[in-house]
């Protein structure tokens, strides 16, 4: 189970990048089918990893990748895709705050400390990432669905949801930046509690 579990981390980093030339491609619906099982295989390796007592350190760095790495290089492309403001800014300030943070795990990492991860279940972090996975997800499915509209086979219910997606997929980017910000506060607060105790 243990190698099932690390076997799902290593699909979505390989799906991560998968995705470059997926959507470089303008392959949409399989990008939005790719993104999706990706997202999901993250929800299993969580659960299979807690249910069956297989958590290893090497496994929650490789699931930490894992998501960093889907998210992160799905949202540039999709900024690459939809270069205005309020699509761009957010992801931008987004992909900032996980440098930011990593910055401050590699700090407190060359004094032999660690910045505990948040182990509520429904933590900001966990929000963050739900969110924007979400955003992700309605984008990509706006960019699919798009093609039927254009070929002139799309029903009025395809036209109604291709209406919705891009405000699903906007108030996902800039709540999910809320979450982020508040993350980054709380890891912050954290960070200064620790720095207190180097000397």
């Amino acid at each position: 189970m243990k190698v099932f579990v690390n076997l799902l981390s290593i699909f979505r980093i390989i799906a991560s990048f998968a995705m470059i030339p997926i959507l470089m491609f303008g392959l949409y619906k399989t990008a939005f089918i790719v993104f999706v099982l990706a997202a999901l295989s993250d929800w299993f390796d969580g659960f299979f990893a807690r249910k069956y007592n297989v958590c290893t350190k090497l496994g929650g760095v490789m699931d930490h990748i894992g998501d960093k790495l889907l998210v992160a290089i799905t949202l540039i492309m999709l900024s690459s895709l939809m270069p205005i403001w309020f699509i761009v800014v957010p992801i931008i300030l987004m992909i900032a705050r996980e440098l930011y943070i990593s910055g401050l795990r590699e700090f407190l990492g060359t004094q032999k400390m660690e910045m505990p991860v948040p182990k509520a279940r429904f933590s900001m972090g966990k929000i963050k990432t739900t969110l924007q996975m979400i955003s992700i997800c309605a984008f990509l499915l706006l960019f699919a669905l798009g093609n039927f509209v254009l070929s002139g086979d799309a029903g009025q219910t395809t036209v109604y949801l291709i209406a919705l997606l891009p405000q699903i997929g906007i108030w996902g980017l800039w709540l999910s930046l809320l979450a982020s910000v508040w993350s980054a506060t709380q890891y912050t607060i954290t960070f200064a509690e620790k720095l207190k105790k180097i000397k």
